[in-house]
């Protein structure tokens, strides 16, 4: 069943009545409070159609548990040579920008719309949204952003414009995870890539069972760094 919201009205519908591909709401804003009730319930806005967020639940949804990261003998050799820099939180739009400008397999355009960017932007001025940029001679070439709460991380694009650039951003992210004892990185859809990593899809009620278990009281706020 799908569900029309009201701008001046937070709340979601229950996320297990979504549609088969996820789909439960069209409408609302991408506001600091839809933003962030919508992620604390499972949800989040895949795209904006006639000024209305569509908002989403798969079932499946893809995450990383932390413990299962793999981290492949050539990936160690590209991050001990040195090749890139990874920063955190220093280019936080410059990484949204990057990512909406990517050109992806079986899509036309991007859903990254000016509306992304003052919500996303004011997430990151929150210290709720990150960001893990990668440069090679200085120059941004790779980085990823999402919104972190409780002990998850809440994965929403990445990009990259030279080889493993993406990855080493995710390397970094892991690693920061790991060291703060984060429980998963929610990469919402399924993709060969993210499986290579360590990546596997578990059920929507597996999924809203480990939000609501470890809860969102101890969320690291602020801007991160190395």
């Amino acid at each position: 069943m799908v569900y029309k919201l009201e701008k001046e009205f937070y709340g979601f519908p229950d996320p297990q009545e979504a549609e088969p591909d996820g789909f439960l709401a069209f409408g609302g804003t991408l506001s600091i409070p839809y933003l962030l009730n919508a992620y604390a319930m499972g949800l989040f806005p895949w795209f904006i159609h006639e000024g209305d967020p569509y908002w989403y639940s798969p079932d499946p949804r893809m995450v990383l548990m932390i413990n299962d990261f793999r981290f492949s003998k050539s990936m160690r050799r590209t991050m001990k040579s040195d090749k890139f820099q990874v920063k955190i939180d220093t280019d936080f739009l410059g990484v949204m920008r990057a990512c909406a400008n990517t050109q992806r397999d079986g899509q036309d355009g991007t859903w990254i719309t000016d509306e992304y960017y003052k919500g996303y932007g004011q997430l990151h001025e929150m210290g709720l949204a990150h960001s893990f940029e990668t440069y090679h001679d200085g120059k941004l070439v790779g980085g990823l952003y999402g919104v972190s709460l409780g002990p998850f991380f809440f994965g929403e694009s990445m990009f990259h414009t030279m080889t493993d650039a993406s990855k080493a951003a995710f390397v970094y992210l892991v690693a920061f995870c790991r060291n703060h004892n984060f429980v998963f990185i929610d990469a919402q859809q399924e993709t060969p890539h993210l499986a290579s990593l360590g990546a596997r899809p578990i059920p929507r009620k597996d999924y809203l069972d480990l939000l609501y278990t470890h809860g969102f009281e101890h969320t690291l706020q602020g801007q991160w760094s190395v």
